[in-house]
């Protein structure tokens, strides 16, 4: 079986996000077919129309990065019922210039997260409604909006929450079976 490489997107910046920990988490509970390159977006420059032309090498690098991936993972928290400034951007970055998406084609996932009890629910149908026409098909089962995050992992940032990690191995497994589908 090939090894699938997957960028897996952090919506968040914070160093000690929930986000960050649960992207980890999926990377160790992936099976061997899935390789999670864990990303974050601090690098990224604000997209701006005006730079197309001569785009800056951090939004090259990580256009490049996506599209020689076999799929993406978004790990978001969610923000005022949204998603995160910085992950707009990002898509924003990567599916430019018009017509030329670097998640064209890609097979997506979509994991909320939440220390609270709605489990970032928002944020995730955001994505869902945004990455439509920039990107590839979207895992649609099983949906996964992470509630009560916040006593989930220790102080080395390893999940110690059994019920969220039964949840977090269901739903790899699953995503891994996607990502070999869609691109045989």
């Amino acid at each position: 079986m090939a090894t699938h490489t997957i960028v897996t997107i952090v919506g968040s910046l914070r160093k000690e996000s929930f986000s960050l920990k649960i992207a980890n988490a999926l990377a160790r509970l992936a099976p061997s077919s899935l390789k999670l390159d864990v990303t974050t977006l601090g690098g990224i420059s604000f997209f701006n129309q005006d730079l197309e032309a001569a785009p800056p090498a951090d939004w090259l690098a990580f256009r490049e990065k996506l599209q020689k991936s076999s799929g993406v993972l978004f790990v978001t928290p969610e923000y005022n019922r949204s998603i995160p400034g910085v992950l707009k951007n990002a898509i924003d970055v990567a599916s430019r210039p018009y017509g030329k998406s670097s998640f064209l084609g890609k097979p997506i996932g979509v994991v909320s997260n939440s220390p609270g009890p709605l489990g970032g629910v928002s944020a995730a149908k955001h994505l869902q409604n945004i990455l439509p026409g920039i990107a590839g098909p979207i895992l649609g089962q099983p949906e996964i909006y992470l509630n009560g995050v916040g006593d989930a992992f220790d102080d080395k940032g390893v999940l110690t929450k059994e019920s969220l990690q039964k949840v977090l191995q269901q739903y790899i497994d699953a995503f891994a079976a996607f990502i070999d589908k869609q691109n045989r």
